[in-house]
């Protein structure tokens, strides 16, 4: 497992959300990032949550944090475990009064959770390895123009069943 950071959420050509993971330490155009189609709800959750705002109204993240706090949890990690015919499979560990739990989940949810947690994020290594795309297509080049450029070519041409095993 890798831990990684929410690099930001973008839109692919489709208009379909993605939110991109990267992992800690690594510089900035160096190693992968990993894209994640999420849907454009959970796309708002998250960068409402990262972007350390409020909705006037709580969102099903803030519900489910809410719950956690109330009955004595907290979210310990999420993580990506595995990604089976183009779908991602993630895992939230909780600490609660009775023990450790370990839940099923999407890792779109799981880090609007985060997020709002400030549980730390991981990645399965062969994950990463499989999903991920070179780092220097999604981060600043000395010409930033020619790196949006770059990045809108992928997005054009990638298709979430390029990334099924």
């Amino acid at each position: 497992m890798v831990q990684v950071r929410v690099l930001g959420v973008a839109l692919d050509a489709s208009g379909q959300h993605i939110i991109l993971l990267k992992p800690l330490g690594e510089e900035a155009s160096a190693g992968r990032v990993l894209p994640i189609w999420i849907g454009s709800q959970e796309a708002t959750s998250i960068l409402i949550a990262i972007q350390g705002e409020q909705a006037p109204r709580p969102l099903t993240h803030d519900l489910m944090k809410t719950l956690l706090d109330t009955v004595g949890a907290r979210v310990e990690r999420i993580e990506v475990t595995r990604i089976e015919d183009g779908t991602f499979y993630g895992e939230i560990t909780l600490t609660t009064p009775s023990g450790p739990v370990v839940l099923d989940a999407r890792p779109s949810d799981s880090v609007a959770l985060a997020a709002r947690t400030e549980a730390p994020l991981f990645v399965a290594d062969a994950v990463l390895e499989e999903a991920g795309i070179p780092a220097e297509m999604v981060e600043p080049h000395t010409d930033e123009e020619e790196a949006l450029d770059e990045f809108k070519k992928f997005l054009e041409d990638v298709d979430p069943e390029d990334f099924q095993g």
